[in-house]
């Protein structure tokens, strides 16, 4: 039971510096900050998240990386096999395993539904063996930092190391004297698609296709490929393929010399197409020897894989690789200093900013080609095209983060966003790799857009994205975004006819973003859309049962759902009324009309009882999204404000820990650890598309943010609190600040 405790003898100082830094907004050029000095990544845990269902990993990836180079280790004898246990299917990783089969090279962090965890890699010595159960190993001296992974494979005797550029993951492999073996398996991941492509094209080189796109198992019809070019610093002694349940398909390839072009002449080129197949290369080591391996993805051509190689890592060392993303990484993590608080917490802290910056991801190759939507025809960025767009978490927390910190990635994610429109016809809601997989309810793209453009990023096309964000709310027919949008319309609610299940929470998401039109309309000056939206907004009210407290389904005449549980649905279990949750956890997530469900519960103090009542009779849910913004709502009851400030802080030491199992569960593509940044900073956007945030004490005793001065003008924000008389005392700049809200624009105006 969490219990809410007055924060006593305590001073913590908030000190936010908003620093200008001259940065282009049409690209991701990084801003240089005066603390770059700083090593920031030490207090990276990259094993953070890889238990208790956090689904990250510990490999190295560049930032918003392509490609994330993660050890495997869910197949095997000695672990939880993929089959038989579900709930590991949507990571490469568990920090619990012992087995490992191999070195992803393209991977999902913090998600709940499988897919990727392809073009495995494997070192291994003596006989050639090809069946990922035999040559796996277990693996000991283990060790994980920003950019870099290692470990010793303990039936080998061989240390691995690997580290990423942005579009290419580099290993290297130190092999004992003797026969010595390069598996790519490309039978291996954590979905079933199936189709691939491997080629030997010379002993440096092998070249191939694995097909993915299966992201919850939904239609794996619509796969689609990712190719890779590996490079290998050693020539091979010999090569070959092979297709299970055959081994070694065709007579072993030998190094016969160049041919002018790096390639094998013709008799010695090894191909196979099928779905288990594989490649390897072998040597015979006279002493112990190091082989470095560089392998290049892309999602549009082998043709653009081989060049993101060139292009990022050519003639560059191991090394040399990892000390540019690296350093790419700490001038990202700059953008925010913290001074006071323990070790541990602030590694909690840069721990979480990093899992915020993995996803969204890369799409582009580094020529900006990128396939389109669906039809997967090569297009042509000249900014980033971002992907891995998982809406339904993100826009609560995480878009809010990059709008505030770097805000020149948010501009061109709203960019992606609108290539998606043009592409589809359709803004994105659970896109991947240019397919959308509709996964999870509402219509979130359009909270995210309004937000961002409220937050004043206004460098790209608003009149397009009002377009995008008005035809899902009222395009009837054919509506991928807003099913059941004619009940909605119609009724103000999804009833439980219109869906098997989530109608209430639907309704309140459909709710949400119609809040965020309404705010958008009214910034534009389209004020019948703002009356229109604003009303649809509340329709959540028809939902609310005077008789529970709680929002309560309603069948199609209109009648109660009858009977009825308000606490069914708990821990995932599907249910007619809420997705992922139950009305205890979705009833308060209506924070665009906070004052209104005051109103509807009797005022205040019955307000605030029912919203103690979820965390005393333990309905919270820390590790899930409808109701991680619940704590925050005691601000909006005079006398009980102190109670976010206890509450905030109890959960941060309850749910994030310096361990592996230091998140509250799936991270969510960094939801999570965005509400852990904003909570330890102290503040937090509570409203999706409301340019506010709620006031709290920091973790720390000193923030600074340095901003991007191409968005927000160059000034300086302290936030002070003291004890004073038993009660906290707030000073902005040091004047007393007697709100528990701030305006974005407070945060960022210059003084």
């Amino acid at each position: 039971m969490l219990q809410f405790k007055l924060l006593k003898n305590l001073t913590l100082v908030l000190f936010i510096t908003l620093t200008a830094c001259k940065n282009n907004p049409k690209q991701d050029v990084e801003q240089k900050t005066e603390n770059t000095s700083k090593d920031f990544t030490q207090f990276v845990n990259p094993f953070i998240g890889t238990s208790n269902f956090g689904t990250t990993n510990p490999g190295p990836i560049a930032v918003r990386g392509m490609v994330n180079v993660s050890p495997f280790n869910v197949a095997g004898p000695q672990n939880l096999p993929l089959e038989k246990d579900s709930r590991w299917l949507s990571t490469p990783y568990v920090h619990e395993n012992t087995f490992l089969t191999g070195f992803s090279h393209v991977n999902l962090s913090g998600v709940g539904c499988p897919d990727l965890g392809v073009i495995l890699a494997m070192p291994t010595t003596g006989n050639l063996e090809t069946n990922h159960l035999n040559y796996g190993s277990t693996y000991s001296k283990e060790s994980a930092s920003v950019g870099y992974y290692t470990n010793t494979l303990d039936k080998y005797n061989i240390k691995v190391e690997t580290t990423a550029t942005t579009r290419v993951g580099v290993s290297k492999y130190h092999f004992p004297a003797g026969n010595a073996n390069i598996l790519l398996n490309l039978g291996l991941g954590l979905t079933n698609e199936e189709g691939a492509m491997v080629k030997v094209v010379s002993p440096y080189e092998i070249e191939g296709m694995r097909s993915v796109g299966s992201f919850c198992y939904y239609k794996p019809e619509e796969a689609y490929p990712i190719y890779f070019v590996a490079r290998f610093s050693k020539p091979a002694d010999t090569f070959g393929v092979w297709k299970t349940p055959r081994s070694h398909d065709g007579v072993e390839g030998k190094w016969m010399g160049y041919n002018g072009k790096n390639r094998l002449k013709e008799n010695y080129t090894k191909e196979v197409v099928g779905d288990s197949i594989g490649a390897y290369m072998r040597y015979n080591f006279k002493t112990p020897t190091v082989v470095e391996m560089k392998v290049g993805v892309s999602y549009v051509s082998i043709e653009n894989a081989r060049e993101n190689l060139e292009k990022e890592t050519a003639n560059k060392t191991f090394d040399a690789v990892l000390a540019n993303t690296k350093n790419d990484w700490n001038q990202h993590l700059s953008r925010i200093e913290v001074e006071g608080g323990t070790e541990d917490d602030k590694t909690i802290f840069y721990t979480a900013l990093y899992h915020t910056l993995i996803h969204p991801n890369t799409l582009n190759d580094s020529n900006g080609e990128y396939p389109k939507m669906r039809t997967r025809e090569t297009l042509k960025t000249d900014g980033t095209r971002y992907t891995t767009f998982s809406f339904w978490d993100t826009y609560r927390n995480l878009h809010q983060l990059m709008s505030l910190v770097y805000p020149e990635q948010q501009s061109n994610m709203i960019k992606s966003m609108l290539q998606i429109y043009d592409e589809s016809g359709w803004l994105p809601k659970w896109e991947l790799n240019a397919t959308e997989t509709t996964t999870m309810v509402g219509d979130p793209a359009g909270i995210i857009i309004a937000d961002t453009y409220l937050k004043g990023i206004t460098d790209f096309n608003i009149e397009k994205a009002y377009e995008a964000m008005k035809k899902s709310a009222t395009q009837i027919k054919n509506n991928t975004l807003r099913p059941g949008l004619k009940d909605y319309i119609e009724k103000g609610y999804l009833t439980t006819n219109t869906t098997h299940s989530g109608s209430v929470s639907t309704t309140q998401e459909y709710n949400i973003s119609d809040f965020a039109i309404a705010q958008l309309a009214k910034a534009l000056g389209k004020q019948e859309d703002y009356k229109v939206f604003s009303e649809r907004a509340l329709s959540y009210r028809k939902l609310y049962s005077d008789k529970f407290k709680l929002l309560r389904p309603k069948n199609e005449d209109g009648s109660w759902l009858t009977p009825y549980n308000p606490e069914h649905g708990a821990n995932f279990v599907e249910n007619v009324g809420f997705i992922e949750g139950n009305a205890w956890q979705y009833t308060f997530m209506v924070s665009h009309d906070t004052k209104g469900l005051i109103n509807l519960m009797g005022g205040e103090h019955k307000f605030a009882t029912q919203l103690e009542n979820v965390f005393t009779k333990k309905h919270f849910d820390m590790a899930n999204e409808p109701d991680i913004g619940y704590p925050y709502l005691f601000k909006y009851i005079k006398g009980q404000e102190y109670k976010t400030d206890a509450l905030v802080q109890e959960l941060l030491n309850t749910y994030f820990k310096n361990t592996p199992d230091g998140l509250p569960g799936n991270d969510d593509t960094g939801t999570m650890s965005a509400w852990a940044v904003f909570s330890m900073m102290g503040i937090y956007p509570v409203t999706p598309s409301e340019p506010s945030y709620v006031i709290f004490p920091s973790t720390f005793d000193k923030v600074t943010i340095h901003l991007n001065n191409m968005y927000y003008q160059n000034s300086k924000l302290i936030l002070s609190k003291e004890q004073s008389g038993g009660r906290n005392q707030i000073f902005v700049n040091g004047n007393t600040y007697n709100h528990h809200f701030i305006l974005h624009d407070e945060l960022t105006k210059s003084n």
